[in-house]
């Protein structure tokens, strides 16, 4: 993936995205929509974001967030051929990652080509527990959560031991994403930006951790502004770390926007969002979001 474009977020692209996040509300109060219906629209945003920031949709990642979807959702979306999915939770993501293995490889067996199953790429977008790290890399094909030297640490000391297991000569370095904390809200978690690059730079001597970019999220005003300013100020950040080749050149995502803002967020560079809600729909009844243990 390669960043193309520089943020834009004036006149046309912000009367557009306003009107999409207007809509976005609309939708939100009552919707009655089908999956198939959501996804469409939300990849037809992305495609007219991309546009709008000089890029084509193909550049933006769209991680489908499974939190407060059913299984049986998360099996339809894959259906589609969509193949990016996010987790907030470890324990849950492995689970469903067993699942929807299992459902592809009996798709497989009822005659689809593997060309017509890809396999799934698993997403770790929530905080991670050090002492969850071994299921995390043994599941993830990114981690979009590293807000620590120490949790970089335990990434590190766990991908070793799985690289001296059988098989794990030829296993690649774990791919995480450094978060940023570009709003400063206590709530949130990450590094503050100053200390970014530092973070990146320390990563880059892990053998077997690779940096692949940064990530933030947007600060909980509601402000579509406060948004865009954060988002701007992230992407900033992230030229200046690619400027001066700090992770190398596979230092190449940029992970901002959620179902509420992950039009801005394209408009302002990013090329991965994380959009849940906006396909899913609401949370379910007795899907309320729960820690982890």
């Amino acid at each position: 993936m390669k960043e193309t474009a520089k943020a834009s977020g004036v006149g046309a692209a912000a009367l557009a995205s306003g009107a999409a996040m207007t809509n976005n509300t609309m939708h939100a109060a009552k919707d009655t929509r089908t999956l198939r219906e959501r996804y469409d629209d939300v990849r037809a945003r992305v495609a007219a974001a991309a546009e709008r920031s000089g890029r084509r949709a193909s550049d933006i990642m769209l991680v489908a967030v499974t939190k407060y979807a059913s299984i049986e959702e998360i099996r339809e979306l894959v259906s589609f051929g969509h193949v990016d999915l996010g987790e907030n939770r470890v324990q849950q993501m492995v689970q469903r990652a067993a699942m929807i293995d299992e459902f592809n490889m009996r798709r497989r067996e009822r005659g689809a080509s593997a060309g017509d199953v890809p396999p799934v790429r698993w997403h770790m977008i929530g905080s991670l527990q050090r002492n969850k790290v071994r299921a995390a890399i043994e599941v993830s094909k990114l981690i979009h959560s590293v807000d620590s030297l120490r949790l970089a640490e335990e990434l590190q000391e766990h991908a070793e031991d799985r690289s001296r297991g059988p098989g794990g000569e030829h296993m690649p370095p774990v791919d995480v994403l450094v978060e940023v904390n570009v709003a400063g809200e206590r709530s949130k978690h990450g590094v503050a930006p100053a200390a970014a690059r530092h973070l990146v730079d320390m990563i880059d001597t892990m053998v077997a951790l690779r940096p692949r970019g940064l990530m933030c999220m947007a600060p909980n005003t509601g402000s579509i502004d406060d948004a865009r300013r954060t988002f701007i100020r992230c992407k900033e950040l992230f030229d200046e770390i690619r400027a001066i080749q700090s992770g190398g050149e596979r230092f190449d995502i940029l992970s901002m926007g959620m179902s509420g803002d992950y039009e801005v967020a394209i408009e302002c560079g990013a090329n991965l969002v994380r959009v849940g809600s906006a396909i899913f729909g609401d949370p379910k009844p007795g899907m309320e979001e729960q820690e982890e243990e």
